[in-house]
């Protein structure tokens, strides 16, 4: 985990385009810099998406149920790239063909560590089959479940604080995708994406 606080992140504009770098660990201290990150939702053949409950050790949000994987490109990196090496890392899954469904911009406190989620949010889908093999390595992911997309929903308005703030938005974009790429257009950093929405949420990052 500690390693992985000293990697780069690539900082953006409210419109995605790409403004310098700064490593995870200051990108992430209050007041927090927008920088560019990925979440992916594996679905199964039924509809239904994956979703991980991080890791106790995790310094963002730890135990809070999240979607299947989620990090950040290095500067330059395809969100392709980034997705399925996360992928391999966190699940043993992958790779997989990802498409991307829209970009969520938000903000969020983790009130537990301190630490800050200021983010440019790409939204990658993958459809896997319903035996999908997994190996979660316990450092990442304490819990797995396969879920219906519609009741993260509500079980999102019951009791928010056993989610991550950003998966609510998450699952929106993939419930109700915002101007989907066009066909061959690149899934990658060079572009921005559909655009972002700032999330409502301020009271807890990743």
């Amino acid at each position: 985990m500690t390693a992985r606080e000293d990697h780069l992140v690539e900082l953006v504009d409210d419109d995605g385009r790409a403004v310098g770098e700064t490593t995870v660990a200051t990108a992430h201290q209050p007041p927090g810099r927008l920088h560019r990150a990925f979440s992916v939702l594996l679905v199964d053949p039924d509809g239904r998406v994956l979703l991980q409950r991080r890791a106790a050790v995790k310094t963002r949000f730890p135990l809070r149920w999240a979607n299947s994987c989620c990090g950040h490109p290095l500067p330059g990196q395809s969100l392709a790239e980034a997705a399925n090496r996360r992928l391999a890392e966190e699940l043993g899954v992958g790779p997989v063909e990802l498409t991307e469904t829209g970009v969520y911009l938000y903000y969020a406190e983790d009130p537990a560590t301190g630490r800050v989620e200021f983010e440019y949010d790409h939204v990658l889908r993958a459809d896997v089959p319903a035996d999908l093999p997994t190996r979660p390595d316990p450092d990442e992911v304490a819990e797995l479940r396969w879920v219906d997309p519609t009741t993260v929903s509500a079980d999102l308005d019951a009791d928010p604080r056993a989610y991550a703030p950003w998966l609510g938005g998450v699952v929106n974009r993939l419930l109700h995708p915002a101007d989907p790429p066009r066909s061959g257009a690149p899934v990658g950093p060079s572009r921005a994406g559909s655009p972002a929405a700032e999330a409502p949420e301020r009271s807890g990052g990743r």
